[in-house]
């Protein structure tokens, strides 16, 4: 039996997949803690994993909520800018009380989230191995693969490589406060200075949570990057929903995740898109909503705070989404093509992966109408090369492994000390 340490960014969409993870290494006879500020203990308890609070003096209770509810107002760069920031404070914090943590709770092995390298440096500086947890897409650099938050389309022209490259640039300044932080981490460990995003990864494993055929072509990946899956786990309790209410028209499901789920007015727009369809719209808001706002929805759609995402999908015809990673892997697992409308963060390239493969069609959030999104809905409907498309993709994901073969990987990185390499 090991002791696995969890290191996560705050959010759902990332805190989900971890959680899988961790119910699965638990269900294999080992025990697994997450590290992380006061606010995510009741959620991380509640799915039956250990919690060690750390960063109480500045993230007291209540902090996060108040964070995400600003973070969920806003878009484009200035939400990548808002979450750079608190990337920041989040690698600080990290730093600096996770390793006393981590020592008192006698970790074997610590999982870091890739966008939090603060894990990877706490492992360093406390000689424990680390396996990198690709929970969002991989942010590994190959000069095809335009940046995980542009909506840029893969190219293998000089043009799109010296695009790419600009783009890279303006990550790297964008989030240089972070690096700011971790260097100065790194120079009172006494550890190596790195100039590069790759060298913050393991060496033993990084286990990323889409299968191969949704990503673009790679050619540079580490031998030990491995494409499990979806991170899913049966929930420990179910999610109530009205199934008496579903009215047997083929279901359109839409959700803006998380975090942008207070936006009554997109919500409204896929509403009046499918007023004249013969289809049943069903809305999750993520309880973003107010009560009139949910209630002002009800005449274009089923609406909820919660769904079961998974189970809905399955009976689902169509996805209407943001382009979250989590609702993505979760279409294409049940074979749903999309719609997708990507707002800020990496949902722009999620939303070219989804071009790419040919799962869905990709609306601008800028000319976002009702009568355009209602074409895209109508295409998407009526072809069946979506829909072919998405099961292909479905098909993928079975035959990927997902969170069971993440965590055998995860075993065998513990147990060897070594590279688990993907032929093997």
């Amino acid at each position: 039996m090991a002791r696995f340490g969890l290191i996560s960014p705050p959010v759902p969409g990332h805190i989900n997949p971890f959680l899988a993870l961790a119910r699965e290494l638990q269900a294999r006879g080992h025990e697994a803690v997450m590290f992380h500020m006061p606010d995510l203990e009741a959620k991380v308890r509640g799915e039956g994993v250990g919690f060690r609070a750390i960063g109480a003096s500045d993230h007291p209770l209540g902090s996060l909520a108040e964070s995400l509810e600003q973070l969920g107002r806003l878009k484009g760069l200035a939400a990548l800018r808002f979450t750079v920031r608190a990337i920041q404070k989040t690698t600080e914090m990290i730093c600096r009380d996770a390793p006393a943590a981590i020592k008192e709770q006698g970790i074997d092995m610590l999982l870091v989230d890739q966008t939090e390298p603060a894990g990877g440096t706490v492992a360093e500086h406390l000689g424990i191995p680390f396996v990198t947890m690709c929970n969002a897409l991989a942010i590994n650099r190959e000069p095809q693969v335009p940046p995980a938050f542009s909506p840029w389309a893969y190219s293998e022209g000089v043009l799109a490589r010296i695009r790419n490259r600009i783009g890279y640039a303006a990550s790297d300044l964008l989030t240089k406060p972070v690096e700011g932080t971790l260097r100065q981490f790194r120079e009172q460990w006494r550890l190596p200075r790195y100039s590069r995003v790759e060298q913050y990864f393991s060496p033993l494993a990084q286990i990323s949570q889409i299968p191969p055929e949704f990503d673009f072509p790679r050619r540079r990946l580490p031998a030990a990057f491995h494409y499990a899956g979806p991170f899913r786990h049966p929930a420990r309790v179910e999610t109530a929903f009205p199934w008496e209410r579903l009215n047997g028209r083929p279901l359109v499901y839409a959700s803006l995740g998380t975090l942008q789920g207070a936006n009554e007015a997109i919500f409204r727009c896929f509403g009046e898109a499918c007023r004249d369809l013969d289809v049943q719209l069903v809305i999750s808001h993520g309880n973003r909503l107010t009560h009139d706002e949910a209630g002002r929805l009800a005449e274009f759609a089923l609406v909820v705070n919660y769904a079961p995402q998974l189970a809905l999908l399955e009976r689902a015809r169509l996805t209407i989404t943001h382009a979250g990673l989590n609702t993505v892997l979760d279409s294409l697992s049940c074979g749903v093509p999309m719609a997708a409308i990507p707002l800020t963060f990496e949902q722009p390239g999620i939303a070219e992966r989804i071009r790419w493969t040919g799962t869905g069609k990709v609306v601008p959030l800028r000319g976002l109408t009702a009568a355009r999104l209602r074409v895209t809905l109508k295409e998407l409907l009526a072809d069946d090369r979506y829909h072919e498309r998405a099961a292909t993709l479905a098909q993928a994901i079975r035959r990927s492994g997902g969170v069971e073969r993440a965590a055998s990987i995860i075993e065998q990185a513990l147990r060897s000390r070594k590279p688990v390499l993907r032929d093997q």
